[in-house]
Formats: C-alpha cells, sequence, structure tokens
C-alpha cells in the first residue's frame, strides 16, 4: 500500500469510528441536542419514535464502525472466521438500524422531499445488505463484494451527511432546505461512487 492508500484509509477509518461513536452524545446528553431540537415535544414523548431513533443512531453507528475494516484485503485474509463474525455483525446491525431508519423516515424534519430521501435510503441499505447476505450464502463471492460495497456506500451516509450538512446551511443560511437536500446528496453520490468503485474493481454481477 502506497503513502497516498495509507493515508486515504487512515481518513476512513477514522471518519467511520468517529462518526459511528457520534450516538453516544445523544445517548447521554443531559437534554436534547442535534436534530432532536427540530422535532416537536409531541414526538419526542412518542415511545415508538424513540426506539426507532436510538435503534437506528446507535446500530447504524455499530455497523458503520465495524463495517469498514471489511475493505481491507489484509485483515480479511488473515482471518476468515473473524471476517464472517464481524460481517454477521454488520448485517444485524443494519437490519435493525435500516427498519428503524424506514420507521423514522416519515417523521424527518423537511417534509416530503427530505422524508423521501431518507426512505429511499433506507430501502436502499436493507436491500444491498440482504442481497450481500443471500450472495455470500450462495457462495457467490463476487455479488457478495459488490452488493457490500453498494450497502456500505448506504451505511457511508452518515458521515457525508455531517460533512455536507453544515457546508448546506451555510450556503443556504437556514438549516430547513440544507436538510431537505442533504437527505438525498448524503447518499446518492455515494451510490454513483460505489457503481465506479465496482467497476474499477472489474466486478460484475453476471
Amino acid at each position: 500500500m502506497n503513502k497516498t492508500n495509507k493515508v486515504a484509509w487512515f481518513v476512513f477509518g477514522f471518519l467511520a469510528i468517529g462518526v459511528g461513536l457520534y450516538p453516544l452524545m445523544y445517548v447521554f446528553a443531559d437534554g436534547e441536542i442535534g436534530l432532536r431540537l427540530s422535532k416537536s415535544e409531541e414526538l419526542l414523548a412518542n415511545l415508538a419514535w424513540n426506539i426507532g431513533f436510538f435503534g437506528h443512531i446507535c446500530l447504524g453507528g455499530l455497523a458503520l464502525m465495524v463495517g469498514w475494516v471489511q475493505f481491507s484485503k489484509r485483515f480479511r485474509n488473515a482471518n476468515l472466521k473473524r471476517h464472517r463474525t464481524i460481517g454477521k455483525i454488520y448485517v444485524g446491525a443494519v437490519l435493525i438500524s435500516g427498519l428503524c431508519g424506514v420507521g423514522i423516515a416519515f417523521y424527518a424534519t423537511g417534509g416530503l422531499i427530505a422524508q423521501a430521501g431518507f426512505l429511499s435510503l433506507g430501502i436502499v441499505w436493507l436491500y444491498f445488505t440482504l442481497m450481500a447476505y443471500r450472495a455470500i450464502r450462495a457462495r457467490d463471492i463476487d455479488k457478495h463484494r459488490v452488493f457490500m460495497i453498494y450497502s456500505y456506500a448506504a451505511c457511508f451516509a452518515a458521515v457525508t451527511l455531517r460533512i455536507w450538512l453544515p457546508l448546506l446551511t451555510i450556503a443556504f443560511g437556514s438549516f430547513i432546505p440544507a436538510y431537505r437536500v442533504v437527505a438525498w446528496l448524503c447518499w446518492v453520490p455515494n451510490m454513483v461512487f460505489a457503481y465506479f468503485w465496482v467497476r474499477r474493481k472489474g466486478l460484475t454481477l453476471g
């Protein structure tokens, strides 16, 4: 691995772990912070929504933290049993976080545009993760790799959202329009990047 790749890998891991730990701020916060400040008191008091919210961010954070190491060929090949165990943790975390995300997407700040963006992200994330699991169960390693690249690209939306949102808020001068745009911008470019990454790797679904 050359110096440039080492730097990219370090940044990739740093962002995945850093944002993966971010939900702890919500868990241990003394009062409401972050996105919860934009929610109504009625919604914040809703038990089902809170279960969905914390299930989504906590399990999503776990998926983000464990998923990135799976892309290291050296790490993967050094211990296949460990790779499978981490993979099962990732899939389980995604299933819970993704389903919770789909549920709370209907209450996303910013109205229909933001709701549609986050709902689509949840569905895409679940779809590619389940297809990756199905592929590995069928021992189709190439398909598994392709679907996992797309799955983690969707997972990494948690990172890109936190990069884009402050920039968009400054650009628009307001949080709401920025949040409507970031609901799509946080994941659609990731999927485009994944597409070209898959092509660069010479992987196919055929």
